[in-house]
C-alpha cells in the first residue's frame, strides 16, 4: 500500500521572517533609545531630583537645628554651624558663646523630630529652596518631666558645594485644636 505524498509549502516563502524580526528589533531598540535620551534630558526629572534632595537635606538639617543636649552643647552647636549657611550661620556663629551659656544654664535636652515637610519653592538653577516642616519637639529639663511641643518652621535653603544648607529658619504659628 502506498501512502500519497503530501506536498509541502515552498521554504522560500519563509525566508523573509528573520529579516523582519531583525527590523522589528532594530525599531524597538531605536524607540527605547529615544525614550531613554528624552528621560535623561527631561527638565522635570532634574527639577524633581533637586526638590527631593532639598527636602531630604532640609528635613535632616531642621531636625538637627531643633535638637541640643546641654551635656554635649559644644558638639551640638558645631552641628548647627555645619548645617547652616548664609545669614543663619552668621547669626549662630556670632552668638555662639552667649547661646552656649544659655543652654548650660537651662540644663535641658531638646530633641526635634521632623514629622512632615514639603518644598514650597525651588529655584534649582539659582540653588535656593523654601520648605515648611512640622517638628515634634521633646524638651526634657534636668531631673524633670519631658514636655512635648509641636511646631512648624519655614526654612530657606541655599545650595553650596557641600549640598543644601539652612540659611533661614522661622517658626510658623500653629493653631492648636481644642
Amino acid at each position: 500500500m502506498r501512502i500519497p505524498a503530501v506536498k509541502m509549502p515552498a521554504v522560500k516563502s519563509l525566508r523573509w521572517l528573520p529579516h523582519a524580526a531583525v527590523a522589528v528589533a532594530a525599531v524597538a531598540a531605536a524607540w527605547g533609545g529615544v525614550d531613554w535620551w528624552q528621560a535623561a534630558h527631561d527638565d522635570g526629572m532634574t527639577r524633581a531630583s533637586a526638590r527631593d534632595s532639598a527636602l531630604q537635606a532640609g528635613r535632616t538639617a531642621v531636625a538637627g537645628l531643633t535638637s541640643l543636649d546641654y551635656r554635649q552643647a559644644a558638639a551640638g552647636y558645631q552641628h548647627w554651624l555645619d548645617v547652616s549657611g548664609g545669614p543663619l550661620h552668621d547669626e549662630l556663629a556670632q552668638g555662639r558663646q552667649a547661646n552656649l551659656d544659655r543652654v548650660a544654664q537651662a540644663k535641658t535636652v531638646t530633641t526635634g523630630t521632623v514629622t512632615d515637610g514639603a518644598v514650597t519653592g525651588l529655584d534649582a538653577a539659582g540653588g535656593t529652596a523654601e520648605l515648611i516642616v512640622s517638628v515634634e519637639l521633646v524638651v526634657t529639663p534636668e531631673g524633670g518631666q519631658a514636655v512635648e511641643k509641636h511646631n512648624r518652621f519655614k526654612a530657606d535653603l541655599t545650595r553650596g558645594p557641600g549640598g543644601w544648607l539652612v540659611a533661614g529658619l522661622d517658626q510658623v504659628p500653629v493653631e492648636e485644636n481644642s
